[in-house]
């Protein structure tokens, strides 16, 4: 069954299960609160008939017995003490068992049964030193016809209550279902990677938070087949270079086409491709555990700022050999939860990045922020290639003098696995920030 029909019936046997609780209470309650106002009327009755026997005299208007006859009053009038009948307008033998019952059963209660009918009474003593007993009555049978015409009044309502909670619930639950449709058309696109022509949704609420969701699953995974893609083309170029080399040294000095001194170069080359082609690997593995949840990186208490003082300290001799000028500026020690192999193995990258493509100085700058440690490397080159710089971070992707392509895609895999961030912008040269948060 649809979304649509599966709400629909729901919200409609909801509202049938409230309607149908509501109505038995009404129902229930209604016959109590007609009993409470019929006693208010006998009551009021009866206080008539008081002021009438109180005030009767030969000479004052009509007596008492026809003003009962002409109003219709079923009641009664007996000597509770003496079990004598004075005065009745109901039938002999309810007004007899009534008298009977009265001091046993009867007294205080609200409902009488009597001759297989059952009455609405009010009784009391005509007055406090008199053994006389007014009881006023009537018949239960004219209130549960009143009942029963509000029951059928209250199904009708029911009723046209239920027929337009049904067309609510449909107007409603179209509404809600249709955006999720459309979700639906256009997840069938991004499963077909048509990500293309996906159209925005018109929804509020929930429903437009995952719609946004979902677009930007869509842009993520686009985004990310495109980077397989040209990592796939990147990768096979990179690992094809070398091969090539090899391959080529290594026919020639089988034919001996190279031979003597041309031969030992083809070897040295060879070798070193070779070398060259296992870093590749390495560190192409390295990516993929990274990446993945294998078991290669061991975080531990460590201070960020020895790190830092490390990748300086080996990278020294680097930096004289290039002729340039590496400072270095710390502060007081910075704890974090971090692999200590795998962040100095990103610090290197980054500073000798910057080594290589500075003119004359190589900065790395500390500050705290936010309770994270911010290290700062700048150095006054040329600066990144604007087009570069939105993939910089990518699987082969290098610029100017790069080796292998994974340096920093590495570094990037290494600081988001610590929890931190890492970007790159250009100032007076370029310039890299790793944010790493505290333990």
């Amino acid at each position: 069954m649809k979304l649509h029909y599966q709400l629909n019936a729901a919200f409609t046997a909801l509202i049938l299960v409230l309607m149908t609780i509501t109505a038995f209470f009404i129902y229930s309650l209604l016959m109590d609160m007609l009993i409470l106002d019929e006693r208010r009327q006998l009551e009021a009755r009866a206080d008539i008939l008081i002021d009438v026997i109180n005030d009767q005299s030969p000479s004052s208007g009509p007596t008492l017995s026809q003003l009962v006859q002409d109003r219709n009053y079923p009641m009664l009038l007996f000597n509770q003490e003496e079990d004598v009948i004075l005065f009745r307008t109901m039938p002999a033998n309810i007004a007899q068992e009534w008298v009977l019952r009265y001091e046993g059963e009867l007294v205080n209660q609200e409902v009488w049964a009597g001759g297989g009918e059952r009455f609405v009474v009010y009784d009391f003593p005509l007055s406090p030193r008199s053994d006389q007993v007014l009881v006023m009555a009537t018949p239960l049978n004219d209130l549960q016809a009143v009942q029963s015409v509000f029951a059928l009044r209250m199904i009708v309502v029911i009723l046209i209550g239920l027929i337009l909670a049904v067309l609510i619930s449909y107007f409603f639950t179209r509404r809600l279902v249709t955006p999720l449709s459309r979700l639906k058309l256009e997840l069938k696109k991004i499963e077909k990677r048509q990500f293309d022509q996906l159209e925005a949704v018109e929804a509020t609420g929930e429903i437009k938070e995952v719609e946004q969701s979902v677009r930007n699953m869509a842009s993520e995974l686009s985004r990310y087949i495109h980077s397989q893609k040209q990592f796939f083309q990147n990768a096979s170029h990179e690992l094809k270079t070398p091969l090539q080399s090899i391959q080529g040294y290594a026919e020639g000095i089988r034919d001996g086409i190279f031979e003597g001194e041309a031969a030992e170069k083809g070897y040295n080359v060879m070798i070193s491709e070779t070398e060259r082609l296992k870093k590749i690997v390495n560190e192409m593995i390295l990516l993929a555990k990274l990446d993945s949840s294998e078991d290669v990186y061991h975080p531990e208490r460590t201070d960020i700022m020895s790190l830092v003082t490390q990748a300086h300290d080996r990278l020294l001799p680097l930096a004289q050999e290039k002729g340039v000028a590496l400072s270095i500026q710390t502060d007081e020690s910075f704890y974090a939860e971090v692999d200590h192999e795998r962040v100095l193995q990103a610090f290197i990258n980054i500073i000798s990045n910057a080594i290589r493509h500075a003119e004359h100085e190589v900065r790395v700058e500390t500050f705290e922020k936010n309770q994270s440690l911010v290290v700062k490397v700048s150095d006054d080159g040329e600066g990144i290639p604007q087009e570069l710089l939105s993939q910089l971070f990518e699987r082969f992707m290098k610029g100017k003098g790069g080796e292998t392509g994974l340096g920093l895609a590495i570094s990037r895999a290494i600081v988001e696995r610590s929890g931190g961030s890492i970007k790159a912008y250009n100032e007076s040269g370029a310039v890299f920030e790793i944010e790493l948060p505290s333990d």
